[in-house]
């Protein structure tokens, strides 16, 4: 049986801590009225030009300014919500993706990850705080505590003919409901599988096995379309008048990848630690091998999206892109070479494959990559313009992580680290590529 160390508990706690300390600060800090910000947009004027004051200005000017000014206001009280959404976000679907990756080594029959179903399960255990986190601010904007969502501003809607278009779909309560209706159905087939799962260690039962597979099939066909919802609801209704017909699998990929990716630095971790006996190098091939594909895919899809939109430079589609070229350029071209480029040029060798510390080098990469996915994918819509890694981007990424960890190693706690009566246990056992 694993236990999880007191060192890693405390390791956890201290992010988690920390974490929280600098998130508030970044509440704080926000600016609390339209005054603040334009002084400290005349401050940052003056030091630009190098003048204590600046001159007089016409109406429209000041006008402008002011408008410029409130902007800029919601901008930052926008950016520690946005800051803590994207790594709740992208924590909690890497951890839903972990339970797809299982669910389809159930339908599959698969021989070889038997031996990692524990550490896959564990991975899974995230879900329920992970689904809280993100359902909670998801509840609060829909109260407008923040601004993340501009289509739940009624001022907004009244004056956007797009957006009134999409209301049918975008309202505050089928938004809610269609939430709790992801979020419920994920977990409750997670329970249920592990449920099952666990059975399996008292005796083997055709049973069970055959439930399990049937369970994983009608959760991979209810994930499938939940999933393209749950993208444009959670990420794409941020930017309300752009939309892909694309975007669903491309931020699948994002998911798979990072999944996979967490499924292999844990593996490891406990391999190192002298657990997960039955897992050789040929498990940790295959996990880069998938590792590597899925970088593959993603860049595929971004490449395709990118492509068809850019080149057929339709306003309302391309300004989509405009908006991230011009802000966040070294993020949104940095996230092609984290995910793709260097991934792919470091995992390409079938010897590396096998090498623990290449594949945590990777698989670091594309976590660090994907997030930036997310970022980019999320903050020009929140942030926009005013955007900046600071204290609370860095602290929000240290709060969800010391949770993900503290619930994941305490989960693998509970339960011996392999499966006892797997169909396929003696298979992966000794599995050789």
């Amino acid at each position: 049986m694993y236990t999880m160390s007191s060192k890693l508990k405390l390791f956890s706690l201290a992010l988690i801590i920390v974490g929280a300390i600098g998130l508030i600060y970044g509440f704080i800090d926000a600016p609390s009225s339209v005054e603040d910000v334009k002084e400290m947009l005349h401050a940052e004027d003056a030091a630009h030009s190098g003048e204590v004051a600046m001159g007089s200005s016409g109406a429209d000017e000041a006008a402008h300014a002011d408008e410029h000014a409130e902007h800029v206001f919601h901008q930052l009280q926008n950016k520690p919500w946005a800051a803590i959404y994207v790594p709740a976000l992208f924590i909690f679907l890497i951890s839903l993706g972990v339970f797809v990756f299982y669910a389809l080594q159930n339908v599959a029959q698969a021989g070889w990850s038997p031996v990692l179903f524990r550490v896959m399960e564990g991975i899974t255990s995230y879900l329920v705080p992970g689904g809280i986190i993100v359902y909670i601010i998801l509840l609060l904007s829909t109260l407008h505590l923040n601004h993340l969502f501009i289509w739940m501003d009624p001022e907004v809607v009244a004056n956007d003919v797009i957006i009134q278009n999409k209301t049918a779909y975008l309202n505050t309560p089928f938004f809610l409901i269609r939430a709790a209706i992801y979020m419920i159905g994920w977990i409750l087939f997670s329970k249920l599988i592990i449920k099952n799962s666990r059975k399996l260690d008292d005796e083997f039962s055709l049973t069970l096995h055959k439930r399990n597979f049937k369970l994983s099939a009608m959760f991979l066909v209810f994930f499938i379309v939940t999933e393209s919802m749950m993208s444009w609801d959670w990420i794409m209704s941020i930017d309300t008048h752009w939309f892909s017909t694309l975007f669903g699998w491309f931020v699948l990929a994002s998911i798979l990848v990072s999944a996979v990716t967490t499924i292999a630095l844990v593996t490891i971790y406990l391999k190192g630690k002298g657990y997960l006996e039955h897992v050789n190098n040929s498990h940790i091939h295959d996990l880069a091998k998938f590792m590597m594909g899925f970088s593959i895919f993603w860049a595929y899809l971004w490449f395709s999206q990118f492509l068809l939109i850019w080149y057929a430079n339709i306003p309302e589609e391309v300004t989509y892109y405009v908006s991230r070229l011009e802000d966040y350029p070294v993020l949104f071209f940095g996230t092609v070479i984290m995910n793709w480029l260097l991934p792919m040029l470091i995992l390409i060798n079938s010897d590396f494959k096998r090498v623990n510390w290449i594949v945590i080098f990777a698989g670091i990469i594309i976590l660090v990559g994907n997030y930036m996915n997310f970022f980019v994918l999320i903050m020009p819509g929140t942030v926009g313009e005013s955007w900046f890694i600071g204290i609370p981007e860095i602290s929000s990424i240290l709060l969800i992580s010391g949770i993900f960890i503290f619930t994941v190693f305490s989960a693998l706690a509970k339960a011996p680290l392999t499966v006892k009566h797997s169909a396929f246990l003696e298979e992966s056992k000794h599995f050789q590529y």
